[in-house]
């Protein structure tokens, strides 16, 4: 054998194993991704795990998944966005301020979506059947439930002449549709609205003084995100109050019924194939907004 084909064939039998890995398709890459803290996610990264798991997929074989947390700031949140999508990550899935960060970055990776409100509202899709574009999603329509609180509250503390109601900007349908609730009956409320820890204080410092008997909490990532420190208040200036999900009113306890929206978003079909057929799968994706309604 001449040198120079010995050495050619050499060559090619040390490439060929990089070739042949080359080949396989990489692992997909599912960015999960939430505005809020890993504190308030510890249950809903489980039941996603189990979500995939049911799916067939099982982290670290043939998904991974990486977990941001934005830590309630809007700056970081869009950084993490801009890393998912430069990166990209076969299908980006995040609660609502995640959603909508999300969309705002992109129109070909993937996004689904876990959200308390109107999805058609709060400008993630533009119909509930046929959502197009990238995005997709499970909204359970807590908002909607607000006539109730109020009124359940109003039967519970039918002393209290004036009801405040604490929000976040993060969920405003949930304020609104207590106030059309309270316009009907005539039933006076406050409204103050809070984005950090000395927001929320001077909220409470102003509910009492201003006669306000029973307080609404409004369902938003930022007020399960400070559960604990608005529970204190709450019982601090002895106000009853009527909260949205179960963990504000346990104060860290766990919640079987956002964990299972959260096994609902398995995005197999945004993780399977090439980049252009993620691309493709962004597109299926979008065709179907699954609807949890909540009774009470």
């Amino acid at each position: 054998m001449r040198r120079r084909a010995f050495i050619s064939l050499l060559g090619g039998a040390t490439t060929w194993p990089l070739m042949a890995v080359a080949q396989q398709p990489a692992t997909p890459v599912i960015g999960f991704l939430r505005s809020s803290t890993l504190a308030d996610a510890t249950n809903l990264m489980t039941a996603f795990r189990q979500g995939l798991q049911e799916t067939g997929y099982v982290e670290g074989q043939n998904v991974a998944t990486e977990y941001r947390f934005a830590e309630n700031d809007r700056d970081k949140l869009t950084a993490l966005v801009k890393d998912f999508v430069h990166r990209p990550v076969a299908v980006i899935v995040g609660n609502l301020v995640a959603a909508l960060a999300a969309k705002a970055a992109t129109t070909t990776v993937p996004i689904v979506f876990a959200t308390g409100t109107d999805p058609v509202k709060d400008g993630l899709v533009t119909n509930l059947n046929r959502p197009g574009g990238n995005v997709t999603g499970v909204s359970f329509f807590a908002a909607a439930v607000g006539a109730k609180r109020l009124e359940q509250l109003r039967q519970l503390v039918p002393s209290a002449t004036t009801i405040g109601v604490l929000e976040s900007l993060d969920n405003p349908e949930d304020r609104k549709d207590v106030e059309v609730a309270a316009r009907a009956i005539g039933q006076q409320l406050i409204v103050l609205s809070a984005s950090n820890s000395s927001e929320i204080q001077a909220a409470f410092e102003t509910f009492v003084p201003r006669g306000v008997g029973a307080l609404i909490v409004t369902s938003s990532a930022f007020t399960f995100s400070h559960r604990d420190e608005i529970v204190a208040l709450a019982a601090r200036y002895r106000l009853p109050a009527s909260y949205g999900v179960r963990e504000n009113a346990t104060a860290g306890g766990s919640d079987k019924l956002r964990g299972q929206h959260y096994r609902c978003l398995s995005p197999s079909r945004c993780v399977r194939g090439s980049d252009s057929q993620g691309r493709e799968a962004g597109r299926s994706a979008g065709r179907t907004v699954h609807q949890i309604r909540v009774r009470d």
